[in-house]
């Protein structure tokens, strides 16, 4: 579960196992957990999150799509 990004409370990671599954990140909070698929970027799974906080993330997904985009070539290949 390689964490790829922290940027103030959140966790950006994804699981090794998430190979099969179209490029895409999970972003935590406590006990919530949100999915963003990123290409193109969208929300996936609100994980418990409040919809101020899914714009918030989605602005954060934005932010550093090239960043997490890299991460998972790097991890799993392109």
């Amino acid at each position: 579960m390689p964490t790829v990004l922290r940027a103030g409370p959140y966790r950006f990671f994804f699981y090794a196992g998430d190979r099969e599954e179209p490029t895409h990140i999970h972003i935590e909070r406590e006990d919530k957990v949100a999915k963003f698929w990123l290409d193109p970027i969208r929300l996936q799974e609100s994980g418990g999150f409040s919809r101020s906080e899914i714009v918030r993330l989605h602005k954060l997904v934005i932010e550093y799509e090239n960043s997490l985009l890299e991460a998972w070539d790097e991890y799993f290949g392109s």
